[in-house]
């Protein structure tokens, strides 16, 4: 396999989710099957409580100059960017703010917020002086970061449900091809709310404890918060990951349930290793979208078994870090990120977490362990599916090369 100068740049990473701050933190948690982070969120309508994936400490402050904007989703996202500040701005002095895109993926914005102002309201009659309706805009995760950094490029929020934060890497890389930048930052944002939480629970989709993708005894999805932001460039950077190949499709079956046998989400990652120029056997991992509902881990289990056999080691993340919603597809890319940037004569793999209770309904695939690891050839490719609501459905391949 050879990549030579295909693929486009991913020369930087700033992540913040429910593992830790920053690259080092995460990865080794990761590696863990960290899964003692969790908390717990009083769900008003169901009167019980329920686990989420929520980040702890003290996060950035919106500036008072910004204060329209202030939300925890774009708090989240002033963490995931001090990550990445310094290469972002020496981007700005060497292009100018005209020339840098800024893409990101979410779908609460800043409801949280949105959602107390109205409560207050009830109560007191009166909007609280702390709100301002663009804080809940959802186009206010990419107008405030490119009003924070004073840039005047493309920017713009897609907001697709759970697969956000996915297909902003085509979008940037449009973006990169028509010439209207020279660089972007692209990624996503998603922070806890209780609407969020409400309306999973209204489709009976919130599990009663952790989450158990791909066991039999899978009830629900975790929802987490997190942010991921990536700087893309044309042009690959000496042994940085790259983007490889972006892969969408819409299988339209239904608002919310995925088509049963996985047609649009085998037809994602199959449009994902086409677009790479590879085949399904140079792919070295599949973190699956693995939510652990009835309908998702069905359909997945259906079509990776099809595309790439039993053997094919993957996983899903959301056990450790929750389902992150529009932030998924970054945080998760991220991941793959960080499997090959740490490569070495091994890819080292991140577990998949549950009671070791396969479903024997679901056809078999290679679920890693801790400490599983694949043979590193010197390059390599890595898979990442992100399926949302509609069978809106988007798969990333991130290569490294020699």
């Amino acid at each position: 396999m050879s990549f030579g100068n295909k693929g486009y740049g991913l020369p930087a990473l700033g992540v913040i989710n429910a593992l830790g701050r920053g690259k080092k933190a995460i990865w080794e948690a990761l590696l863990n099957g960290d899964q003692d982070h969790f908390a717990t969120w009083h769900h008003p309508v169901d009167d019980r409580e329920i686990f989420v994936a929520e980040i702890s400490g003290e996060l950035p402050e919106v500036p008072q100059s910004l204060k329209q904007h202030r939300s925890r989703n774009n708090q989240l996202t002033l963490a995931a960017f001090e990550e990445i500040s310094t290469e972002v701005n020496a981007l700005i002095t060497r292009y100018g703010a005209e020339r840098i895109g800024i893409l990101l993926g979410s779908s609460t914005s800043g409801i949280r917020e949105g959602d107390y102002a109205l409560e207050h309201f009830d109560k007191a009659g009166d909007w609280p002086d702390w709100y301002h309706l663009s804080q809940q805009e959802m186009g206010c995760a990419a107008s405030f970061l490119s009003a924070y950094l004073e840039t005047s490029g493309p920017s713009y929020t897609v907001s697709t449900a759970c697969s956000s934060s996915a297909k902003v890497f085509a979008s940037a890389r449009n973006l990169l091809n028509a010439n209207m930048c020279d660089a972007v930052i692209v990624g996503g944002t998603d922070s806890l709310c209780r609407l969020t939480i409400s309306g999973f629970s209204a489709l009976d989709a919130v599990s009663k404890s952790r989450c158990n993708s791909m066991s039999v005894n899978r009830d629900g999805l975790l929802i987490g918060e997190a942010s991921a932001l990536f700087i893309m460039e044309r042009e690959t950077r000496g042994r940085a990951p790259s983007l490889l190949g972006v892969g969408e499709s819409s299988d339209a079956y239904h608002m919310s349930a995925p088509h049963p046998q996985g047609h649009g989400a085998e037809a994602a990652m199959r449009a994902a290793i086409d677009d790479a120029g590879l085949s399904a056997s140079d792919i070295l991992y599949v973190n699956l979208h693995g939510t652990a509902t009835q309908h998702n881990d069905a359909m997945e289990s259906e079509a990776v078994n099809r595309l790439f056999g039993q053997e094919m080691p993957c996983s899903s993340t959301k056990p450790m870090t929750g389902h992150t919603l529009g932030a998924a597809g970054a945080t998760e890319a991220a991941f793959c990120w960080l499997m090959l940037q740490n490569a070495s004569d091994v890819l080292s793999t991140p577990p998949h977490c549950y009671d070791n209770q396969y479903d024997p309904a679901l056809p078999k695939l290679h679920l890693t362990t801790s400490d599983q690891t694949i043979p590193w050839p010197g390059q390599g490719a890595v898979l990442s599916n992100s399926f949302a609501f509609g069978g809106n459905n988007c798969s990333l391949v991130l290569g490294r090369p020699a």
